[in-house]
């Protein structure tokens, strides 16, 4: 499991990797870009989001839902436009969206937080069939990492500044349970940002700060640590035609010019064998 760099996008801050089909989507937050990547030719597209862009989830319909600092957007890849469907925080012009996951009934569970990453002000959300609401979680300063279980029964939501990933029960009509610790990243390991779920059950969280993503298994103990050349790792998507390529979005976000210069491949998307089989992407319901 050793990473490939094998897109030298130089990220400021890479995001919100996601498989479909034959193609991998991500983001850019900071300088707005959506990116959509063919690895079979190398055929690299993008667009720019109309404000700071966490992610793209496919629909059913055959566009995407985004999510934007100013709310969630309806985009088409063949139009480029991104139309504005919902704002769930009219009144905290200081968050933005920041990551999110869809699950086996097409709901989209997303999460904000603070943009200036200060005050606890980031909610979780449940997108269902078009209704945006609050999932009822305590609210924190970086809402991360939603991730879904094959049966879409359990929610793995993450605190970043607290390092601390927590699972939740979730009830068949979407009414989430009473968060239990999963893990805490212990102190010098990084940040833990976005996460995702194999085919195994096991969980893949980026570190930020980290140099590394993890692998944890059911019951939350550490299994694989693959290390990176780059300090930020943010996110894993599995893809290719087995669901076992691991592809990680990393950022320059934060790193001096000193450790930038020493980390050449910062931002650039990356690549490994997982060993394993990933989940395919489900269809949003919006």
């Amino acid at each position: 499991m050793t990473p490939e760099s094998i897109l030298n996008v130089g990220a400021t801050l890479g995001e919100g990797p996601v498989w479909t089909g034959d193609r991998l989507w991500f983001v850019d937050i900071k300088e707005h870009r959506l990116y959509r990547h063919d690895p079979a030719s190398g055929m690299l597209d993008m667009w720019h989001a109309p404000d700071q862009i966490g992610w793209a989830l496919p629909t059913a319909r055959g566009d995407m839902i985004v999510g934007v600092k100013t709310g969630l957007h309806r985009f088409s890849p063949e139009t480029g436009d991104f139309a504005l469907l919902h704002n769930p925080e009219p009144t905290r012009p200081g968050n933005r969206l920041n990551d999110a996951a869809t699950d086996p009934s097409g709901r989209i569970w997303l999460g904000s937080m603070d943009d200036s990453e200060t005050e606890a002000s980031g909610a979780l959300y449940r997108l269902d069939k078009g209704h945006c609401a609050h999932a009822g979680l305590p609210e924190v300063v970086i809402t991360n990492g939603p991730a879904i279980s094959t049966d879409g029964r359990t929610l793995w939501h993450t605190d970043t500044l607290a390092k601390t990933i927590w699972r939740v029960a979730v009830d068949e009509d979407g009414a989430l349970g009473k968060p239990e610790l999963f893990v805490t990243i212990e102190d010098g390991a990084g940040w833990p940002d976005g996460c995702v779920i194999d085919a195994e059950g096991c969980l893949w969280t980026g570190l930020f700060g980290g140099w590394a993503v993890r692998r944890y298994d059911p019951a939350g103990k550490l299994m694989a640590t693959v290390s990176f050349p780059v300090a930020n790792v943010t996110k894993i998507a599995f893809g290719g035609p087995d669901l076992r390529t691991a592809f990680a979005t990393t950022a320059r976000k934060g790193l001096s010019a000193s450790e930038l210069e020493a980390q050449p491949l910062a931002g650039n998307l990356f690549m490994f064998d997982a060993g394993v089989s990933g989940l395919p992407v489900h269809l949003a319901n919006s």
